[in-house]
């Protein structure tokens, strides 16, 4: 007597039942997984699988890499961009002060917190580290102070140059995208270490008079 194709014997039916009952209670542990039942995973396990450029940065210079780049990419686009539709100096350093506070808030800042290893990782190198909707205008006005120290700077340069006899006049170092970004990572983590100073002295203070 031929078997009957259509129902096959009890051991595959039950076979097939576990394999859909294990997927699926695969899937539900996928889903409702979160930091409280996971199993811990050491750092050097997780850096195997972890696929990255070969060549290792420390993470201060990532942090500075960052800085000069996004300044110096907003000098060539909205300074080199710009300068022949904007005639006023005055204006094109308005304008240039908007574009780097707005590309700090917006870009530079997104992209610390995208990449932190830990929440709050990559504070340091902000100078409005909140992700709060006035942190805009704070780092726009920041900007402005920002722009108007790597201006005296060119100027300061500019004037010890000619001061020394090495120029013969005109302006012996121009606006370049890449050394206005080293001067506007310069200036800005100096602040910002200032402002980390400042409130490190601050705690210390309030904690030695509630301790007196």
């Amino acid at each position: 007597m031929a078997r009957n194709k259509k129902n096959p014997p009890r051991e595959a039916q039950k076979t097939a039942a576990d394999y859909y009952k294990l997927n699926l209670k695969a899937v539900d542990d996928l889903v409702n997984a979160d930091a409280s039942n996971s199993p811990k995973v050491s750092e050097a396990e997780l850096r195997q699988y972890r696929s990255g450029p070969k060549l290792k940065l420390s993470d201060t210079l990532k942090a500075l890499l960052i800085k000069v780049w996004f300044a110096g990419a907003t000098c060539f686009f909205f300074l080199w961009g710009l300068g022949t539709m904007v005639n006023h100096w005055l204006d094109q350093l308005v304008v240039l002060a908007l574009a780097l506070g707005a590309v700090t808030d917006l870009l530079t800042n997104n992209l610390y917190r995208f990449y932190a290893k830990t929440p709050g990782a990559n504070d340091r190198w902000m100078m409005f580290p909140q992700k709060a909707f006035y942190t805009l205008p704070l780092n726009l006005l920041y900007a402005f102070l920002l722009l108007f120290l790597v201006v005296t700077t060119y100027n300061v340069i500019n004037a010890a140059i000619l001061g020394m006899g090495l120029s013969k006049g005109g302006t012996p170092l121009g606006v370049g995208p890449i050394l206005f970004g080293v001067f506007t990572a310069a200036w800005d983590t100096l602040l910002i270490q200032i402002k980390r100073t400042a409130q490190n002295v601050l705690a210390d203070a309030r904690r030695g008079a509630k301790g007196a």
